[in-house]
């Protein structure tokens, strides 16, 4: 069956389906930004049975992060991009890096770890964002539609930390989107692969939320330059 394509702008396509068969008919990127599974067991029981909320919210069942994504996800998503931002970059087999990002999530005492690392090509210092992010103790008023989901005020911030002539984002593990809204409202062109089809739908409407309001000061995204054959 072929992957699920939805086209929601000039410069702003989705794929729902498997990364490795989808990424190689993409092209290039200016940069891979993403937050691939670690291999740490997040699943629907743990998140069920953590005793410091009162609530937890049911994503239903999921065990898709029990193993770390492959060696050759993480080479594609490499050889695909000029720059990569890789959310827990400390589980792969990455190179040295000078410029980790770090996410202080401000959790107090509890079972969740204290910062997330993000591994980058960037040669430039480590940059640390404080971003409470504790349950219902939250910084902002986002609704989690994912389990993993990353505050959309830290994917702004890692996008910050890219070049300026970054213009093309590329998130292989799209998850709900956020990734994507970031790239909106930054004005960059984005392109998303999404294997699980509740998440991709997810991401598809708030993405598309943050097309039909843009930011005034920030222009629309660009499409990808497209190479012309050689006559």
């Amino acid at each position: 069956m072929a992957p699920r394509h939805e086209i929601l702008a000039e410069g702003v396509e989705l794929w729902c389906g498997d990364m490795l068969d989808i990424l190689p008919t993409l092209g290039e990127f200016d940069a891979c930004v993403t937050d691939p599974p670690y291999g740490i067991n997040e699943n629907d029981r743990k998140v069920a049975s953590r005793g410091n909320l009162a609530a937890p919210k049911d994503y239903g069942a999921f065990d898709w992060d029990s193993a770390p994504a492959s060696a050759a996800c993480v080479a594609a998503m490499r050889a695909c991009s000029r720059h990569q931002i890789i959310f827990g970059g400390n589980y792969f087999d990455l190179p040295p890096s000078s410029c980790w990002l770090v996410w202080d999530k401000q959790n107090g005492e509890n079972d969740f770890a204290d910062c997330e690392l993000a591994w980058t090509n960037m040669r430039k210092a480590v940059r640390r964002v404080y971003w409470r992010w504790n349950g219902m103790i939250r910084k902002g008023h986002e609704d989690r539609e994912h389990p993993t989901q990353k505050p959309l005020g830290v994917m702004l911030w890692c996008i910050d930390q890219l070049p300026a002539d970054v213009g093309t984002i590329l998130d292989p593990f799209m998850g709900s989107g956020t990734t994507g809204v970031a790239a909106i409202k930054r004005g960059k062109a984005f392109y998303g692969i999404e294997r699980e089809p509740k998440y991709f739908d997810v991401a598809c409407s708030r993405i598309s939320d943050a097309l039909k309001a843009p930011d005034m000061f920030v222009p629309a995204p660009a499409p990808k330059p497209v190479q012309e054959p050689l006559l």
